[in-house]
């Protein structure tokens, strides 16, 4: 009770307080930024990036198929590029094409092969990196440790 004879309700004290939200910052629970440069790159920026490098790929192959189509060597491919130029510059070509990187758990360093050999294996059969988490990241980023982050 107030001094004027007033009575405050529960209402009237949480009138103002905004509701929590519901949603929730992708990557905050890996200590990334919600958005610009470190922070986890959308679906769709990764399917752009998956797809420059499926094309180039397939480019690669058929130079040592033609005149007949690479077939499954665009996938062998695929896997030599991708571990290879993780491995040396933390991105595959569609990645840095795209502005996105791996970030992994030694920053400043360069992602240990097993990780690579690992992601890329899991991204070969595609399933993996299809079932994400609530931060967005593939299965295939979530058993390596790893994550793709703006650049």
């Amino acid at each position: 009770m107030g001094g004027s004879g007033s009575f405050t309700t529960l209402a009237d004290m949480v009138r103002d307080v905004q509701p929590p939200s519901q949603q929730r910052v992708r990557g905050a629970s890996l200590g990334l930024p919600a958005d610009g440069p470190g922070s986890l790159a959308g679906f769709g920026i990764r399917v752009g990036a998956f797809c420059v490098d499926a094309l180039g790929s397939a480019l690669i192959a058929g130079l040592f198929t033609a005149p007949d189509l690479p077939g499954n060597w665009s996938l062998a491919a695929f896997a030599a590029v991708t571990v290879l130029t993780l491995v040396a510059f933390g991105q595959t070509p569609g990645m840095r094409l795209l502005g996105l990187r791996l970030a992994h758990p030694r920053p400043g360093e360069r992602l240990a092969p097993w990780r690579a050999v690992v992601r890329t294996a899991l991204l070969c059969l595609l399933v993996p990196a299809l079932i994400v988490d609530a931060d967005g990241r593939g299965l295939h980023d979530r058993l390596t440790d790893t994550g793709v982050v703006r650049d």
